[in-house]
């Protein structure tokens, strides 16, 4: 064919412009057309317009190691509901477990411990027992994260206990009167919110390690708190019981106040997470049953959009992909949403406790899975296919 005859990147160019129907018909008609067609550059194009397809607004690749035509045949999954549900793990007493996707590794908060759990990927592997971690709190875990050298997590005992992830040196950090509600860690700090109405920003690095760097009022509970992928800022967002905004927006280095947001927010409608998109970009959740999408570099402290959940329920949770998808965790009966910020009401729903009613306390996702942690079990949404993920 005549077609073969032009230079590889023309072809490339060709192809690059024709939709999913027409490139999978390509890829069938010879070996050499399903050569072309299963390559990244031909799929560029339609990833970007996919849900969580992996490529951000800032064109990061987040999951270079799954061909872009894979991706877009579980994003078609992921919009249109198919998937298979799979419970990992179950307990007998209610908790408030918090979660963190380390690639195959799921880290799950259990009253006072942290488990590590390994996740079967879709070639399956050798079968491991999940490990414990003490982390060292007399009281429950209610936030950790981890960074490429630690673990860090804060507790109902008002610490926050530094692990370093290559052996087991550890450093507590003292300095909050009450339970530590929430914490992010990026750039060599830490920032925590806590109930006693304060925001604490702590040094990781060596030499200063566990180092308090500045200590902020907040004059309300802190709920959730969120460093900005510039490292420059930081968000808390806070329990809106008293007559200050519940987003305000600090810079680390001098730990001072730059702007608020959400000042027409009601009394009680607290933000309980916060996700950044981009380094000016930033969703919100909470108690007045909203999904706010704020751009720090408008001048109006009002949100630029906002996704109103169906059923009234308190959002406990979100997580974008950096593109256009938002996945929410709601209060009652496990029910997670999923959004295209481009279209104004949900997309797909999923209900995830059945027998009682249970908020979905945290959410994570791949390109392929969901996890969701309930008050007695971590669910799993498989979005592959046929083929399903478990523990190994």
């Amino acid at each position: 064919m005549f077609i073969f005859q032009l230079p590889e990147d023309m072809l490339y160019l060709i192809l690059s412009y024709l939709d999913c129907k027409s490139l999978c018909r390509f890829s069938q008609s010879c070996k050499k057309f399903h050569y072309f067609t299963n390559r990244d550059v031909v799929w560029r194009r339609i990833a970007r317009k996919c849900i969580n397809s992996g490529l951000t607004r800032e064109g990061t690749d987040i999951y270079p190691q799954l061909a872009l035509k894979d991706r877009v045949k579980f994003s078609q999954h992921w919009r249109d509901g198919q998937c298979r549900k799979e419970v990992l793990l179950k307990w007998k007493t209610n908790l408030l477990p918090w979660m963190q996707l380390d690639g195959d590794v799921l880290y799950l908060s259990q009253a006072a411990d942290i488990g590590v759990h390994y996740l079967r990927g879709g070639g399956g592997g050798p079968r491991r027992r999940s490990a414990l971690l003490r982390t060292g709190h007399s009281q429950d875990v209610c936030r950790f994260v981890l960074t490429d050298t630690h673990l860090i997590s804060a507790g109902g005992d008002g610490k926050i206990i530094i692990h370093h992830r290559r052996n087991s040196f550890w450093t507590e950090c003292c300095g909050h009167k009450q339970e530590v509600n929430c914490m992010d860690s990026k750039g060599g700090v830490i920032v925590s919110g806590s109930r006693d109405r304060t925001a604490r920003v702590w040094s990781l690095s060596p030499s200063r390690l566990g180092e308090c760097l500045h200590t902020i009022q907040t004059f309300d509970r802190v709920w959730s708190v969120a460093i900005s992928p510039s490292q420059s800022l930081f968000v808390t967002g806070t329990a809106c019981c008293e007559s200050v905004a519940p987003l305000c927006i600090w810079e680390i280095e001098r730990g001072q106040m730059v702007s608020c947001l959400g000042t027409e927010f009601r009394r009680g409608a607290g933000v309980l997470d916060i996700a950044f998109e981009s380094p000016f970009q930033l969703l919100t959740c909470g108690y007045d049953t909203f999904i706010r999408y704020w751009d720090l570099r408008v001048t109006s402290r009002k949100c630029v959009m906002q996704w109103e959940e169906p059923h009234d329920s308190a959002l406990y949770c979100i997580q974008t992909d950096g593109n256009h998808m938002i996945a929410s965790g709601s209060s009652y009966y496990g029910v997670v949403r999923l959004w295209d910020m481009r279209q104004p009401s949900c997309l797909q729903m999923f209900y995830l406790s059945s027998a009682t009613s249970s908020p979905v306390y945290c959410l994570r996702f791949n390109a392929s899975h969901l996890y969701s942690a309930l008050a007695t079990s971590v669910c799993a949404l498989d979005f592959r296919g046929p083929a399903t993920g478990g523990l190994r």
